[in-house]
């Protein structure tokens, strides 16, 4: 063969090959992902295997977007805009029975205890929930926390008309907290906690009252699928989980090297704050006893049905309570040897 012939050769090797990496690159199913929120500390395990390329080792392209709240990423994932999203589980459970004809499904239970708090100052004499009696609690109507008020006062038997609730927003929550101007807030723990200490209110003078603590015995946010990419896509969604599990594991041994995922993605983070609110989310919310005994991303059944007790929910879509394969689906999880904690 001439010299030409072999560079037409090799032109036609290139060009094949080209070809064929094209077509793997096109045959990545492409996920649009909503997180709950913007990007803090306990974002960094969805974001680890993306910088990672854990999902694409799976055969997927995965984009991430922030929200402002669960409403808003149970409201992408449910109109089709996104495939995937991250919310609060109740709030998820609420919006399937609104809406019957959308039956979304968690697949990934992530906080398994939920970080709905009631931070209070002690300064302002908040040390228990029954000292909010004669105070006055801020409370954004949308805050998430602020929904599982009337478990909270009933399990602690709070009377609830001695409570002046004032309606704030989210941006003032902790301003009007450090400033004295109420006495308790509604919120995530670690969120508020750390946003409290990083306006000068002392450490000693916060008073945390994580809900799942004082009888609020409720799932967290999880991770869930609009149903017709879930029915379509189903290799894609447990890829996905798959990926996510791996970075989730690398996380909880080295939160200090994860949270360089967030900080890279939010210029006005700071790593202090971030990555002490990722170690909070993880010791609280992520990696409690019940993940320590039976792994992570599942539920149990019997805990479920008394979380549905508790939320005092009548499913209108089937007049009676919602079961847990109603709004869960365990069948995209990874295996059970994969979710333990080892």
């Amino acid at each position: 063969m001439g010299a030409r012939g072999a560079s037409y050769r090799a032109l036609a090797v290139a060009i094949f090959c080209t070809g064929l990496i094209s077509a793997a690159c096109s045959a990545e199913t492409p996920i649009k992902f909503s997180l709950d929120f913007k990007f803090e500390g306990p974002s960094a395990p969805f974001l680890l295997p993306l910088d990672k390329g854990y999902y694409k080792a799976e055969g997927i392209n995965v984009s991430i977007d922030t929200a402002t709240g669960s409403p808003e990423s149970i409201s992408r994932v449910a109109g089709g805009v996104y495939d995937m999203g991250f919310a609060d589980i109740n709030a998820l459970i609420k919006y399937r029975d609104a809406n019957p004809a959308i039956p979304l499904k968690a697949v990934f239970m992530v906080y398994n205890r939920p970080p709905y708090a009631v931070i209070g100052r002690k300064s302002r004499g908040i040390n228990a929930p029954k000292d909010l009696e004669g105070k006055i609690l801020g409370a954004p109507a949308a805050d998430i926390s602020f929904a599982q008020w009337p478990i909270f006062v009933k399990a602690n038997g709070i009377d609830a008309g001695k409570v002046k609730i004032e309606n704030v927003g989210f941006p003032v929550r902790e301003p009007m907290l450090a400033a004295g101007q109420v006495d308790a807030v509604t919120g995530f723990s670690f969120a508020t906690f750390v946003d409290l200490k990083d306006k000068g209110v002392p450490v000693g003078d916060i008073t945390v009252l994580l809900m799942a603590d004082t009888g609020v015995d409720l799932y967290g946010s999880a991770i869930f699928v609009n149903p017709k990419f879930a029915a379509e896509h189903g290799d894609s969604v447990r890829g996905f989980l798959r990926a996510y599990l791996k970075g989730l594991k690398e996380t909880v041994k080295a939160p200090a090297a994860a949270v360089e995922t967030v900080l890279k993605r939010n210029d006005t983070a700071k790593k202090p704050a971030e990555l002490e609110r990722l170690n909070i989310a993880i010791r609280d919310n992520i990696v409690t006893p019940e993940v320590k005994a039976n792994g992570y991303g599942g539920i149990d059944p019997a805990r479920f049905e008394n979380a549905i007790e508790q939320l005092g929910l009548t499913a209108k879509w089937k007049g009676a309570k919602p079961k847990l394969d109603d709004v869960f689906d365990a069948s995209f999880l990874p295996s059970d040897v994969d979710r333990k904690i080892k």
